[in-house]
């Protein structure tokens, strides 16, 4: 049994925790099912790893720079985190078996859901939010029904890991297809929901055809803000240097000696902005490298091992259908939520920490969602959901996760507070963890069972309703 143990957990933490060995497996996986010639098997999956790893590398290149901008901000407006007695650090030192193996028996499940059931239709395949999610359920259990045992832990956080997976890329789908113009792969993201209301809230905002982001028509001298690369780093070097003035300097020079010792902080601060620009550039290039291999190697998988599947894939991979929507959402976000933290500064309810990571890819997801459905508008209407989702979500999760991990209140993505607060709910009102896995697993089965009733209904009636319609065409004159 121990072994069994040791080999899920190394495949946890060696596969799944490992994005782009996860991805060049299934690439390499799909490719060979499809029996394409070796140098296609072999160069689709080296080139979907190497699109992984770009990916990654603009990933920490522009993230760096935002931990350096959490970090200033912070010290400009004077926010520290409050204090609590539990950390992530203890939490995962005390349960991180547990996660890895709800990741491993989980994505299981969640293979077995999507394979029996014909209306859930992506495999989940962000590997990094695979972790995290894990470790949102396992905390939230332990605050619901306090330090269970390892077996009771890991078998219902594996259940409801996998309903949350198969059901994640099913909600969003009618808006990622309008995001993205296809339908050959899904979005396996924590901000989900956020882009499911912002879809919602802002569709009577706009029209996205008179108002797209991408369409934005500016004064020729303005025209340079067209190029989202040069947009970044003007927007992203205003906000910066404008925190460094009202920032600690020890702060900022310290800030700026890790990058180079010799530099100036304020020479750093413009750097600064260029880098983050940059690491949004590869960032974007990435992402095309390895949808160009996953999506077609994938039909191999679809075809031959889970009919009909297709892969459920990280946020950045929206992106680049508005780049521009991204900004405008980060922006916003990030405005809305200095807001708030002045007003519960002012107020003495909470100390919010500004997360910026969350800021970027929750407000550029939201911003990107709101322009399909509404252009600029619903870009704006998105960052202003995130920033108050963000916002409100940090303030209330911290005590909500005070027992276990609640430094998760400033790592989380809008499906992160809903998780917590749903299994936290029922937890209350629930006699025990079973019958809350009980629940969520019989609402998951009867959905799915469902939907996929309602689509073979939909699948032969076709037939019946091109034969009719072959009969009410009119005869051509002279046939």
């Amino acid at each position: 049994m121990e072994t069994v143990r040791a080999v899920l957990i190394w495949i946890a933490d060696n596969v799944f925790g490992q994005v782009a060995i996860l991805i060049g497996l299934i690439t390499l996986l799909g490719l060979l099912l499809q029996r394409k010639p070796v140098e296609e098997v072999v160069g689709g999956a080296l080139r979907a790893v190497l699109g992984i790893v770009i990916l990654f590398v603009g990933i920490e290149l522009f993230t760096g720079g935002l931990g350096d901008f959490q970090t200033i901000v912070s010290s400009a407006v004077g926010a520290d985190p409050p204090a609590s007695e539990n950390t992530l650090d203890g939490f995962l030192g005390e349960h991180g078996g547990t996660v890895a193996l709800v990741i491993t028996l989980g994505f299981a499940l969640h293979l077995l859901l999507v394979r029996v059931f014909p209306a859930a239709r992506n495999v989940y395949l962000t590997g990094h939010l695979m972790f995290w999610v894990s470790v949102v359920i396992t905390a939230s259990l332990v605050e619901a029904f306090g330090d269970l045992p390892q077996a009771v832990l890991v078998g219902s956080g594996s259940v409801l890991i996998a309903c949350y997976w198969t059901l994640q890329p099913m909600w969003i789908a009618p808006f990622m297809r309008r995001v993205t113009g296809r339908d050959d792969f899904g979005l396996g993201h924590t901000t989900s929901t956020l882009a499911l209301l912002t879809a919602v809230v802002a569709k009577p905002l706009g029209d996205p055809e008179r108002h797209g982001t991408e369409k934005l028509s500016l004064p020729r001298r303005l025209s340079f803000f067209k190029d989202v690369n040069v947009s970044t780093a003007l927007v992203i070097g205003a906000i910066l240097l404008v925190a460094m003035a009202f920032a600690d300097p020890a702060t900022v020079a310290e800030a700026a000696a890790a990058y180079d010792e010799n530099i100036d902080p304020w020479a750093w601060g413009v750097i600064a902005a260029f880098r983050f620009a940059a690491g949004i550039a590869i960032l974007l290039y990435g992402v095309r490298m390895f949808l160009a291999e996953i999506v077609p190697a994938f039909k191999g998988v679809g075809e031959k091992v889970v009919p009909g599947s297709k892969p459920a894939l990280d946020i950045p991979t929206v992106f680049p259908a508005a780049p521009t929507a991204v900004m405008i959402g980060f922006v916003v976000s990030t405005g809305v939520f200095l807001a708030f933290l002045g007003v519960f500064a002012a107020t003495g309810w909470f100390t919010l920490v500004p997360p910026m990571i969350m800021l970027f890819f929750g407000g550029g997801a939201a911003g990107v969602f709101g322009n399909a459905v509404a252009g600029w508008r619903g870009a704006v209407a998105g960052g202003v959901l995130n920033g108050v989702i963000l916002a409100v979500g940090q303030a209330v999760a911290w005590g909500m996760l005070s027992g276990t991990a609640p430094e998760l209140a400033t790592l989380a993505d809008a499906d992160w507070y809903a998780i917590t607060a749903l299994l936290l709910g029922l937890g209350a009102v629930l006699p025990g963890v079973w019958p809350v896995t009980a629940l969520v697993g019989a609402v998951t089965v009867g959905l799915l069972t469902w939907l996929s009733l309602r689509a073979r209904r939909r699948e032969r009636a076709r037939p019946k309703e091109r034969a009719r319609d072959d009969e009410q065409e009119p005869e051509t004159p002279g046939t």
